[in-house]
């Protein structure tokens, strides 16, 4: 009987734990937490900065050879910067590597390199990264013009890079958020690198 009551609070512990690591950071439908980090140029910028806007959230490292494929060979960003231009959206990158204000030069370079017009912004505590839970890079998150999160996860299916027509979550996100509907997919598994957080 004693081994039953045990068994039952391993077993509850275990779906409390697991409900507990499904539910760090933010949850697609929650306001997307407000914060103010400085950039690889040394500007400060605050995600309220865009608030009307539809927001393309993005951590990013660029020595990760998946951030080098989004936003260099396959240019992935740049034709999402292209395809919104015109309407209400702005792209925000983060990094949360803890070395990331050692590299501000490196990060500059592949910024100018790439023609990225979007800032990178310096997390180097993690504790931007850490509130959204993002785990990889790239690990994007779309926030609608109400300042909600309505979508979060990879840019596509194409984790490999090597699909001629992979699906584009991202494009499919923001495309809705600006029309005022559900994203078709609101959330997938992203795939990438790890983000290189500081120890606690």
């Amino acid at each position: 009987m004693i081994g039953h009551k045990v068994m039952a609070m391993v077993a509850v512990c275990g779906f409390l734990m697991s409900a507990g690591a499904l539910a760090e950071g933010v949850q697609v439908g929650q306001e997307a937490p407000n914060f103010t980090l400085k950039s690889s140029e040394g500007t400060d910028v605050s995600l309220s900065d865009y608030k009307g806007k539809v927001v393309v959230l993005q951590w990013t490292n660029h020595t990760c050879p998946y951030i080098k494929r989004h936003e260099g060979s396959q240019r992935t960003v740049q034709k999402l910067v292209e395809q919104f231009q015109k309407m209400d959206v702005a792209f925000v990158a983060v990094d949360s590597s803890h070395y990331c204000e050692d590299k501000k030069d490196g990060i500059n370079t592949f910024r100018k390199e790439n023609d990225l017009k979007h800032p990178t912004l310096l997390d180097a505590s993690g504790k931007v990264g850490r509130m959204y839970g993002a785990k990889s890079t790239p690990h994007v998150f779309v926030i609608d013009k109400d300042s909600k999160v309505v979508y979060m996860g990879a840019y596509d299916n194409d984790r490999r890079g090597d699909k001629e027509n992979a699906r584009n979550y991202v494009s499919e996100a923001v495309a809705a958020a600006l029309n005022g509907s559900t994203p078709p997919v609101e959330q997938t598994r992203p795939y990438g690198c790890s983000v290189k957080y500081a120890k606690k």
